[in-house]
């Protein structure tokens, strides 16, 4: 008994509790992380197309997804039975891409070996035997075998021919179209000076010139892109779904194919490989559940690096101020608590106030200033990258004032004190002693603040975060970092793959592949932190940390 009075005391059981605590955490988040990552990485695997021939005697083909016991309540065989969940693909043909069966209806279940699965531009994948390659009229390949032969040729080279229809049509093209563009508002600008009275016939003749230059250009790459696809899209393949039904594809929009039934181990590890690699350099298709993400990791990385750039300036300024600077009193200690409390405000609320502030109050101005003659079309005044960055450094802010101002007062006062003694003003002591001594908490805050810009949503999609960009915020025209445009995020990226998609089934998967991608990207930010954290901290090894 003396012992358990003693062990009370001395406060075991607390510990156990927290130690408890702590285990349920970790629990708690490996088993997220492990769901997130089972449910994602599965998808790239090639799985073996199973064909089923049902009792009344129709026939499908596909991969087995999942299966589930058939609920009927009330009844003595609720939740006895089975169903599988088939992915039959195939929608331009079947009107959709899964399909339940009973395990009841199921005669007989088979692996053709000849079942190919094939990854194409829409419509989801193909599923289907191959059965002939031609060119016009003329047949390159029968059967099978034949084709079997001949497809990864005409893969390779479909992908060198979309890359060169892509360099014309994006590049060239686009090159074209963003210098016309130019032009155009140039012209604009000098009917605006033409009609403050200003003389402009011959800069007004100058443009015309390089318009038409332009235009002439554009027919000639428009005639040279038609061409192109003329010649590249006279090669189909036919595929016979397992049902009998024909379907031709142009060998220009299959991206992958293989015998899914013949694949060996290695085989598989290359495709999931391929797979994977394309899922992270590709954008996307078919309204997002195909293809890869890269334009909203892109957007994303480039996001959270302005935010940070602009937030870590403001909090750490707001942070010296109200500790090294402000005379403490009510008005200081009414300012911290406005900071903590904004710490809590709703994330929307921060997306409407850059809205009405950010878009059409500055960038209405600045489009007023300095870009009239693109009126009433905004450029500034509508969504960009910058001022949902602004937005997010706002929603931050208070995190990092917090911890700076934390990191401030660690600082011993000796420092200060030595600093100053040695005949240094306060400002060099602030900037040479001060700053470098809290840099890791300060680094701590700015860790914080990324962690959560980078998951937030409901901002973004106020100012400035789209389903799909067109183009992306970096290019190779001047000023080369367009802080206007629209861009791609992970974060929306997953609702709107996970609640808008048309195709549920289909689109569960992408969900938890780019969960996987956005949680990767907040850890290797949040490291490379760290790790800079760390070097400062063994270079000023003081109280502060």
């Amino acid at each position: 008994m003396n012992a358990l009075v003693k062990s009370w005391r001395r406060g075991d059981p607390m510990v156990w509790f927290t130690g408890s605590a702590l285990g349920i955490c970790i629990l708690m988040i490996v088993g997220l992380v492990l769901v997130i990552l089972t449910n994602g990485l599965s998808f790239f695997w090639p799985k073996a197309l199973t064909q089923l021939t049902l009792k009344d005697g129709s026939v499908l083909m596909g991969e087995l997804a999942s299966s589930e016991p058939i609920p009927n309540p009330g009844h003595p065989d609720h939740l006895q039975k089975q169903r599988l969940l088939v992915r039959v693909g195939n929608r331009d043909v079947y009107g959709f891409d899964f399909k339940w069966v009973p395990e009841g209806d199921i005669a007989k279940q088979e692996r053709p070996r000849d079942a190919y699965f094939v990854e194409r531009r829409e419509y989801g994948p193909l599923l289907g035997t191959p059965v002939r390659v031609k060119q016009g009229d003329k047949i390159l390949a029968e059967g099978a075998a034949a084709v079997e032969l001949a497809l990864p040729g005409l893969i390779a080279r479909a992908a060198e021919d979309r890359s060169a229809i892509e360099r014309i049509e994006k590049h060239e093209i686009g090159d074209i179209n963003y210098e016309i563009e130019r032009l155009r508002l140039e012209s604009r600008a000098l009917d605006l000076a033409a009609s403050r009275g200003q003389d402009v016939a011959e800069k007004r003749a100058d443009v015309e010139r390089a318009t038409a230059a332009q235009k002439a250009l554009f027919q000639t790459k428009t005639d040279e892109l038609a061409q192109l696809t003329e010649r590249v899209a006279g090669t189909w393949v036919a595929f016979v779904t397992a049902d009998g039904q024909e379907k031709e594809l142009r060998s220009l929009d299959i991206y992958r194919s293989y015998a899914a039934n013949q694949l060996t181990l290695l085989g598989r590890l290359s495709v999931y490989g391929g797979r994977l690699w394309a899922f992270f350099i590709e954008g996307p298709r078919e309204s997002n559940t195909e293809g890869g993400i890269f334009p909203a990791i892109f957007g994303t990385v480039m996001m959270v690096i302005i935010m940070s750039i602009i937030v870590v300036p403001l909090g750490v300024l707001a942070a010296l101020y109200l500790r090294e600077y402000a005379k403490q009193g009510l008005l200081v200690r009414i300012v911290r608590i406005a900071v903590n409390n904004l710490a809590g405000v709703p994330s929307i609320v921060f997306g409407v106030f850059g809205l009405g502030f950010f878009v059409y109050t500055v960038g209405g101005t600045i489009d007023a200033l300095f870009f009239p003659e693109a009126l009433p079309t905004p450029t500034f005044g509508t969504g960009g990258i910058l001022w949902a960055a602004l937005t997010l450094a706002l929603l931050t802010v208070p995190v990092v004032i917090v911890s700076s101002e934390e990191a401030l007062a660690a600082v011993p006062r000796s420092m200060r004190e030595a600093s100053l003694a040695m005949g240094a003003t306060k400002f060099q002591t602030i900037l040479r002693v001060v700053l470098p001594a809290a840099a890791p908490g300060i680094l701590t805050g700015l860790i914080l603040a990324m962690a959560r810009g980078a998951g937030e949503v409901a901002p973004l999609m106020l100012t400035g975060v789209v389903k799909l960009a067109p183009e992306l915020p970096v290019d190779g025209f001047f000023p080369f970092f367009h802080f206007d445009r629209k861009f791609m995020h992970l974060g929306f990226h997953i609702y709107d793959v996970g609640f808008q998609s048309p195709n549920v089934e289909a689109a569960k998967p992408m969900v938890y592949t780019t969960t996987i991608f956005l949680l990767l990207i907040v850890v290797l930010l949040n490291l490379t932190a760290i790790v800079v954290r760390n070097r400062l901290r063994e270079k000023y090894k003081t109280g502060a940390f």
